[in-house]
């Protein structure tokens, strides 16, 4: 009895967590290019060039990804190879495999992640400030 709501709670976690997700760039697929984006997208395949966004973005454990990266906040499980800015935090999940440097205001890191590179954090206000100075520009 109990077993049967606990399956009903994940399944629907997981329906609501996928329906969060507005682009998806699935495992054996590449990309090359400028991707920019307003909501959550996660990558599990292969990108070269610029990403931009103000949202979400989420690398799985298959992805890898060659890339300047600015988004609002970084989700990390696959390979990235270039520098990253997060507005809110970067998030380096095992068994994510980082060579760049990170610049963002909160920054957590798994054990078994191997990340190569150096990091700046600012409080989030002065990154937003940041941000703002150069969209006016």
């Amino acid at each position: 009895m109990f077993g049967r709501k606990d399956n009903n709670a994940k399944q629907r976690s997981s329906a609501l967590e996928k329906g969060e997700i507005k682009a998806f760039l699935g495992p054996g697929s590449h990309f090359e290019g400028k991707m920019a984006f307003d909501e959550i997208v996660r990558l599990d395949g292969a990108f070269r060039g610029e990403i931009t966004s103000r949202d979400t973005l989420i690398v799985g454990e298959t992805a890898d990804i060659q890339a300047q990266v600015i988004v609002g906040t970084l989700i990390i499980s696959g390979k990235l190879r270039g520098s990253i800015k997060a507005v809110s935090r970067v998030e380096m999940r095992a068994p994510a495999r980082i060579d760049g440097d990170v610049e963002t205001p909160s920054l957590i890191i798994e054990e078994g992640v191997i990340w190569n590179g150096q990091l700046v954090m600012k409080p989030a206000e002065k990154v937003q400030n940041d941000e703002t100075v150069q969209a006016s520009r």
